[in-house]
């Protein structure tokens, strides 16, 4: 691993840990209620596909899966990885600890399995050393550490470690009441009255004082959780407002920090595919309208953009946003809304629109629904809508056809990347805004792969390789985009597939529309 212990520190250390981790549990805040990271991009020649389980409390092991994918007889083959826990940024990020080795499996040698520990909580990567017939290539993927939450102890533990208190209470008193009674008495004496009166009294007191010394070890440890806390995550929070704007009427989002810790900023966001934030409005709950806009910010804390024209309806709003740190985080908030008669959508914005949400996504035979059709003309298709099991990562594929069925030729970046995707859960309670990279933002993606040649700048031809980097160049795009995720958790989910086509600057942002149920 990335971190040793050694010794009786080490030991308290680990113990410690390990007591914590079943106290504390770990929402996500790069997306809600979708907290492991998935990631697929290129080591030099090799192309990983990632997972990695960020740990619940921090400190705390992360758990790692690579599969090395396209690779074949043609000698691509991967041989061995080396992981290592480095921070993103800051001074400790040009210092990397020694790499651990991933542990390859028998049954398949391209997939390899490895834990590090994250040992404070902030923006870390992983960067994944490969070595490989065609030489050595490197890979680091932006890992948000965070413990956020707490809960109780399990039911049937608390029953077992209230019944070994209770032996060991009564085997403390009665320890106390015999040496009192019996320990002045001769060998075979029989214990006098006087000796069972002075056994009651010392137990009397035994019990009194046991009883204080857990009364006393419950206040340290409520102490210990009050001070703790002020340490577990707190989201910032979002208020959404309508109000006047020359085009019709403007959204103002007002963000608040809760107060979590006194190093988080709100001046310090950066640009993320060349926007400070990503908004999506999804109409609940039929989730069949979606909106993808862009608000500017105005002031410290507060953005605001003029709305294109929407029909009525309640809507819930994610917006993405990234501190410079590399830190991401999801805003959420709720809008009602009057239908409104707005500006066009511009830019980057884009609009979608699908039958409701049904009821029997997880109850029909064919659970997914695989073509959309669009309003041009044009289809998105989604190849690989096979069965889905829940927390299992594999790579959503979509293709966007032409009026002929045919694949489309004038495909076009969206944003630098070929499209973007959101998840999002029937019940709300997962939204994930997906890119053809993984999970991960592109900023803090970026800040990784600068430190990956010689620990101070980029490799150009490793990210001149990566077809979602921003800037992109190419005289003919493919038709196709996959998307690396995994469901949180099984029942019925929405996915929003967004793709770009027609004339540079002038293009048609398209949105497919599809349903999936997870097992």
């Amino acid at each position: 691993m990335g971190f040793s212990v050694r010794g009786r520190r080490g030991a308290f250390l680990l113990t410690l840990v390990w007591v914590l981790t079943g106290f504390f549990v770990h929402p996500a805040w790069a997306h809600v209620g979708s907290p492991d990271i998935y990631a697929e991009g290129e080591a030099g020649p090799y192309r990983l596909l990632v997972t990695v389980r960020p740990p619940q409390v921090i400190p705390g092991v992360a758990e790692i899966e690579v599969r090395a994918v396209g690779t074949g007889p043609d000698g691509a083959s991967v041989t061995g990885i080396q992981i290592a826990p480095i921070p993103l940024t800051g001074e400790a990020s040009l210092h990397p600890p020694v790499a651990d080795a991933m542990k390859q499996s028998g049954a398949d040698k391209q997939f390899f399995t490895g834990a590090l520990w994250i040992m404070a909580s902030g923006s870390w990567q992983v960067r994944f050393t490969v070595q490989g017939s065609r030489g050595v290539g490197v890979l680091s993927i932006p890992v948000p550490a965070i413990s956020s939450s707490t809960k109780g102890m399990q039911a049937g533990l608390g029953l077992v470690l209230g019944a070994l208190g209770l032996l060991l209470v009564a085997g403390v008193v009665g320890i106390v009441g015999a040496a009192a009674r019996d320990s002045q008495l001769a060998a075979g004496a029989t214990p006098t009255a006087d000796g069972r009166r002075r056994a009651l009294i010392s137990m009397g007191v035994a019990v009194v004082v046991v009883a204080a010394a857990v009364w006393g070890g419950k206040v340290w440890w409520d102490g210990e959780a009050d001070s703790y806390s002020k340490y577990v995550y707190k989201p910032l929070t979002m208020q959404a407002a309508l109000g006047k704007a020359a085009s019709g009427q403007a959204l103002t989002l007002k963000i608040e920090d809760p107060g979590w810790l006194k190093s988080r900023r709100m001046d310090d966001f950066v640009l993320d595919h060349d926007h400070l934030m990503h908004l999506y409005l999804i109409r609940q709950p039929g989730m069949d309208v979606v909106f993808h806009l862009h608000p500017e910010q105005v002031a410290t804390g507060e953005f605001s953009l003029g709305l294109p024209s929407m029909p009525a309806g309640n809507y819930r709003l994610y917006a993405d946003v990234v501190h410079a740190t590399g830190f991401p985080e999801t805003l959420v908030a709720s809008l009602t809304v009057s239908e409104i008669s707005g500006r066009p959508l511009a830019g980057d914005d884009a609009r979608g629109a699908a039958q409701p949400f049904g009821t029997n996504v997880c109850v029909e035979d064919r659970s997914v629904h695989s073509r959309f059709k669009l309003p041009d003309g044009y289809s998105l298709v989604w190849n690989n809508a096979t069965a889905i099991s829940a927390k299992t990562p594999q790579v959503f594929e979509f293709a966007l056809l032409d009026e002929q069925g045919k694949p489309a030729t004038d495909t076009a970046l969206y944003m630098g990347m070929l499209g973007h995707a959101a998840f999002v859960k029937s019940d709300a309670t997962v939204f994930a805004h997906v890119h053809p990279s993984g999970t991960v933002s592109m900023a803090a993606l970026m800040m990784a792969a600068e430190q990956n040649s010689a620990g101070k700048r980029a490799d150009s031809a490793a990210m001149a390789s990566m077809p979602e980097m921003p800037g992109m160049a190419s005289s003919k795009l493919p038709n196709l985009v996959g998307f690396p995720y995994g469901f949180p958790t099984a029942g019925a989910y929405r996915i929003f597939v967004q793709m770009k086509h027609g004339a540079t600057g002038r293009g048609v942002v398209e949105t497919g529309v599809f349903d999936a149920c997870a097992r």
